[in-house]
């Protein structure tokens, strides 16, 4: 028995906890207060901080604030103490008139979690009303011939308040006729009843009057009362009578005003007034009252108010039916509201953001909302969704509760802002919806690089131009707003020429335009090729590069410089010889100029601007040659002055011009001769003049016979390491100077189009490169490219230098190998004009493959015994320029090349190697041999 009590007692402690436990999980959720009604503003209803396990600070950092879907708020936070408060004044029998326990549920949301608590509060009630009746004073008609025993139903009086505090008890005044008994109802409440105690004697006694009194258990008790008339009346023997005890009906909670709910009946057998019943509700609650209304002749019950099934759903209501005698009976209506779909959903915005950061997370919270509908069952079942073209989607939280979330990054550059339409609908029918806005604007994010409208840009620029300049702009274009789109500019580091690029170029970081630190020298650099940045001014910021090539263009700014004839510094004028016997056509000298610009600006014509003797001599137009136009005559002066100009084709033309004189006469000693014969006999300063003429003679002769020399041991020198070479097996000759040393610094311009030799001083081994010639920008035959020959011309050596007086006395006649033909004289492609006065190229292409071919023959025709005025093949250039003067960009002027005082031109290279005697001549060979050799 023992044992068995041990166990009965485990059981109920296991029973307990298990009790406890799901009482604890179950509060874990909710919080529950109780707060008495009538209290003041302000009134501490229970700590919420602590029961949110909350720090004070944490209140408002976290956002914690109730949420209230009525019209009133009734309860507030207060942020010191984090205790829960009351708004106002709280009423019980005004929120729950009808309930027996009345809680209020509200919602505590913390923000920044987006959580929500429930909490529950009880309003406790005190006793604050007292009991009432509905009438001042009830009149009760009673027949003299009642028997005691008899009863007659009292009004009731009625206590808001609930427990204790309600109505207790009633208490009628004592009387000798009368008392009071409760009668119990179907709701469980006790109604008063007057019972005749005694008989009734009108002739005695025709009214009676009485006090009903309520009384309720509160403290102190509250209580009320009404006055009763008793009435007595003659005999009426019949009471009337419902045809229904209960009157049962259901009813549309949207019926109009005045619409008929039922019709109640009684019957009454007397005849008379104690047969007519007239109607009355009985123990009817005032609001009640304001919806119903009975017609008290026909029994009518008509709609007088507005009915909500949301508010009341079900009312009952006793009627009385009373004859003219006094006699009544009562019977019991009872209405049920049906619900009908009347209310649509209602949605409230909780919390939300008007601005979301682009490239966010898939399912980013814009805001939470709180989805109610006041119908019951199927219309009170609500859904709500988004519209399927926009990214967003609802999902549901707590209870009614739904968040609304991005279903995928959103673009800025594509939508900037969203009008989210936010759609709710019942089930009722016909289905009831509500449609809200929320209105989200896009933040950008710095998810676009500038980008430019090219990928690279071309400028063409004039040289000289001004300093600070702008000559160009770029712009790009950032999609990104605010400061992710303010695009700045930059050049990126480079040097040119060993200086740095921001010497030369600058650019505006706000606007990207390009202006000239410098002014550009077609000469120095052609073109120029720099990288502008854009770069926007977001974090962290994005930037692109651009390529902008910069084109020089040439200007007509370099005047034609005159290479040949050069002037002596000592400031005199060097003299041409042209015979007496020469012929019309005699090439007498020939005027060699270069213009450093390009193009059309380096095209040159030469012109006589000024000559002694008019019509003797003419100058080529573009070849600078000075000829004789008529035969030389006695009466001809010895010394003819011209003055040649040379003019370029720029815009606008630059000229230089230069002074020849021009001897005439066979020989040196004839111009000494002829001197003599023009000197006056008695003039001291003619003999002066003619001692200087001999002594300037002596030294001209004594210094040419010490380069003949000089000239011919170099080329024994030359020959005899030619022949160690061969005897090395390397297969090579010696290399005239001529050949790669070109004119004093014109060493490129022969590497680039003609051979590249490197020879290492007293050396038996050389590296040679023999390149394949390119037959198009050259003028060297065809057969002589095919040929692999040394390059030391057979004549250029020692032992053709020893021949020269075993050679062919005459002169001779000039090769026509390396001029133009017909089709390669300047002027127009295709030209087949044989004047003097052929066009030049009409473009910078035509002309640049001109000065090749040029270029090519004088390279050919570089080995020649020409001197003019400076070293061998320096053509006059070492003189005036010094060594490091190069031809590297200015035209080839080779061409022009001729051999003072000889009518004799160079001859092609290929034609020495082949042996064979330069073709063409003027016809005077003989005589000019002859007078070569004088």
């Amino acid at each position: 028995m023992g044992n068995w009590l041990l166990r009965l007692d485990r059981c109920g402690l296991v029973l307990l906890y298990i009790f406890l436990k799901t009482l604890q999980e179950s509060g874990a959720g909710h919080i529950r207060y109780s707060v008495p009604e009538e209290t003041d503003k302000g009134f501490f209803v229970g700590n919420i901080s602590k029961d949110l396990g909350l720090e004070l600070w944490e209140l408002a950092e976290r956002g914690v604030r109730i949420i209230s879907r009525d019209r009133m708020q009734l309860f507030a936070l207060n942020p010191r103490s984090g205790s829960l408060i009351t708004a106002g004044r709280l009423d019980r029998e005004e929120l729950c008139e009808t309930l027996s326990s009345c809680f209020l549920n509200i919602e505590i949301l913390v923000e920044d979690t987006l959580k929500i608590y429930g909490v529950e509060v009880e309003i406790t009630d005190v006793n604050d009303n007292a009991p009432s009746f509905q009438e001042a004073e009830i009149e009760i008609k009673v027949s003299e011939h009642a028997t005691p025993g008899s009863r007659f139903p009292l009004p009731s009086a009625r206590d808001p308040d609930v427990g204790m505090n309600s109505l207790q008890r009633y208490q009628l005044n004592p009387n000798s006729y009368f008392s009071l008994q409760m009668r119990g109802g179907t709701d469980g409440a006790k109604n008063p009843e007057l019972v005749l105690e005694g008989s009734l004697d009108r002739e005695k006694e025709a009214a009676h009057h009485l006090l009903l009194t309520a009384f309720d258990g509160g403290d102190p008790i509250h209580q009320g009362a009404v006055a009763i008339r008793v009435v007595v009346l003659d005999v009426n023997d019949h009471v009337p009578k419902f045809t229904q005890s209960v009157y049962r009906v259901s009813i549309p909670e949207n019926l109009s005003s005045g619409t008929r709910v039922l019709m109640v009946n009684a019957t009454d057998p007397d005849e008379g007034i104690n047969g007519e019943v007239v109607y009355s509700f009985q123990n009817m609650e005032g609001k009640t009252s304001e919806i119903f209304q009975l017609d008290s002749q026909t029994g009518e019950v008509l709609i007088r108010g507005s009915l909500d099934f949301e508010k009341y759903r079900f009312y009952e209501m006793e009627i009385q039916g009373q004859d003219g005698g006094g006699l009544s009976t009562t019977a019991k209506m009872l209405i049920t509201v049906v619900d009908v779909n009347d209310n649509a959903p209602e949605i409230t915005i909780t919390s939300s953001t008007n601005s979301v950061l682009e490239n966010s997370p898939p399912g980013t919270v814009i805001a939470l909302l709180n989805v109610q509908d006041q119908d019951s069952g199927e219309n009170g079942q609500v859904s709500c969704f988004v519209p399927n073209s926009l990214p967003f989607k609802l999902e549901k939280t707590y209870g009614n509760y739904y968040k609304l979330i991005t279903t995928r990054m959103l673009d800025r550059e594509q939508v900037q802002s969203y009008n989210i339409t936010l759609i709710a609908t019942d089930q009722g029918f016909p289905p009831l919806s509500t449609e809200t806005h929320i209105s989200l604007n896009v933040a950008d994010d710095n998810d676009n690089p500038p980008t430019f409208a090219d990928s690279s840009y071309s400028v063409y620029i004039p040289e000289n131009n001004a300093r600070g300049a702008s000559f160009f702009s770029v712009m790009a274009i950032d999609l990104d707003s605010s400061e992710n789109s303010q695009v700045t500019y930059s050049l990126v580091e480079d040097t040119l020429q060993g200086a740095p690029l921001s010497s030369y170029v600058s650019i505006n970081s706000d606007t990207g335009t390009l202006y000239a630190l410098r002014s550009f020298d077609y000469e120095q650099f052609r073109d120029l090729q720099l990288w502008v940045t854009a770069q926007d001014s977001g974090n962290p910021p994005l930037s692109s590069n651009v390529s902008v090539s910069i084109f020089v263009l040439d200007q007509n700014d370099n005047v034609p410089e005159i290479l040949y004839p050069t002037t002596p510094s000592d400031g005199s004028t060097g003299v041409e010889l042209a015979p007496r016997s020469a012929e019309p056509g005699y090439l007498v000298t020939k005027v060699v100029a270069v213009d450093r610009d390009s193009g059309q600006n380096a095209w040159l014509s030469y012109r006589l601007l000024k000559a002694s003797e008019p019509g003797l001599f003419a100058v080529g137009l573009h070849t600078g040659e000075v000829r004789t136009a008529r035969a030389l005559l006695d009466r001809d002066a010895l010394k003819q002055s011209l003055v040649v100009a040379v003019q370029d084709h720029g815009q606008p033309p630059l000229s230089a011009t230069v002074t020849l004189t021009v001897a005439v006469a066979d020989s040196i000693p004839d111009v000494l001769a002829d001197l003599g014969s023009v000197r006056t006999p008695g003039d001291p300063d003619d003999s002066d003049l003619t001692l200087y003429l001999v002594v300037a003679v002596a030294a001209v002769s004594c210094v040419f016979l010490a380069f003949v020399i000089v000239l011919l041991a170099l080329r024994l020198r030359r020959w005899h390491a030619s022949r160690l070479l061969q005897a090395s097996g390397g297969g090579l000759v010696g290399v005239p100077a001529s050949h790669f040393v070109g004119v004093d610094g014109v060493r490129a311009f022969l590497q680039t189009y003609s051979h590249e030799v490197s020879l290492t001083a007293d050396s038996r081994k050389s590296h040679v490169i023999f390149p394949q010639p390119n037959y198009a920008d050259t003028l060297i035959s065809h057969d002589s490219c095919e040929k692999s020959e040394p390059l030391l011309i057979a004549e250029d050596s020692a032992a053709g230098l020893g021949n020269l007086n075993s050679r062919n006395n005459q002169q001779a006649p000039p090769n026509t190998d390396w001029r133009f033909s017909q089709a390669q004289r300047p002027g127009t492609s295709g030209s087949q004009n044989g004047d003097e006065t052929g066009t030049w190229p009409n473009n910078q292409f035509d002309t640049e493959m001109l000065q090749a071919m040029i270029l090519a023959s004088a390279s050919e025709a570089a080995d020649g015994s020409s001197t003019l005025g400076g070293g061998a093949g320096t053509m006059g250039l070492s003189a005036r320029y010094g060594p490091q003067f190069t031809l590297q960009h200015v035209p080839d002027y080779r061409q022009n090349v001729y051999i003072p005082g000889s009518n004799a031109t160079l001859t092609n290279a290929a034609g020495k190697r082949d042996g064979k005697a330069p073709a063409g001549g003027n016809g005077n060979k003989k005589k000019s041999g002859k007078k070569e050799k004088k």
